[in-house]
């Protein structure tokens, strides 16, 4: 079965020794049999003061295989600050992720509903993590945006109540299953919401890839559901890409 993360961070974190090179992530993906990864770089993510210049060398180089994918975090920008300064310089990118309270701007503001409505009219797709943002954002993001693509990172299986009366009132969000990790809770949200809603991811190495991995492989889903969880859903919104 092809398998696609759609939640991986690549390079130091604070947390410790992690596979920091694209050799070493392709190596935990094939002991897994992932066949490919969408791909945060670290120090994207967490605020690396380094120039934003870096971003083409540093994809052209730590992810120079076709099995990994780009996920650049973006700051929409206003005046001189932010990056990218537009749209068009990331318009290879199939998915972008925004972290609105760690990188401290208006996800409802003006210019990042520019960069939304634009991020829908290219169908790139927008990752959001709920941890950070919380559902009540999110939800706002995509009504004032409702052909965006919103892949919500680490919705949590303890959220199961509130995720089940969101979903239907939002149909661009989708679920990352990384978190989704109670006995039946993957399946609880391919019964009540549709498995055509919940897209495999891990969120490794912050959350544990082995579990959510062995989870995918054990689902008590038909087939058909199964692959679409698997790498189905991540191709339709992706528009096929790997």
């Amino acid at each position: 079965m092809r398998v696609v993360d759609a939640h991986r961070v690549l390079g130091p974190i604070p947390m410790g020794a992690v596979p920091e090179s694209a050799a070493e992530l392709l190596g935990d993906l094939d002991m897994l049999d992932i066949h490919s990864a969408a791909v945060t770089l670290s120090w994207m993510l967490f605020g690396d003061p380094r120039s934003a210049a870096l971003y083409e060398s540093q994809r052209a180089t730590e992810l120079s295989s076709n099995r990994l994918i780009h996920v650049p975090v973006v700051i929409p920008a206003v005046a001189d600050s932010g990056w990218p300064r537009t749209v068009e310089e990331i318009s290879e990118a199939v998915m972008v992720r925004a972290c609105p309270v760690r990188h401290r701007f208006d996800p409802l503001g003006p210019t990042a509903m520019g960069w939304w409505r634009a991020f829908a009219e290219r169908e790139t797709v927008l990752a959001l993590d709920a941890e950070e943002c919380g559902l009540t954002m999110i939800k706002q993001i995509a009504d004032a945006a409702p052909r965006l693509n919103i892949l919500m990172l680490n919705p949590g299986y303890r959220e199961q109540r509130r995720l089940a009366e969101l979903l239907p009132l939002a149909n661009g969000i989708h679920l990352e299953t990384g978190t989704l990790v109670a006995a039946g809770a993957v399946e609880w949200f391919a019964h009540t919401v549709g498995a055509h809603r919940l897209v495999f991811g891990t969120g490794a190495p912050l959350r544990d890839d082995a579990g959510a991995r062995f989870q995918l492989d054990h689902l008590d889903l038909p087939e058909e559901a199964v692959f679409l969880i698997a790498h189905g859903n991540w191709d339709r919104l992706t528009g096929g890409q790997r």
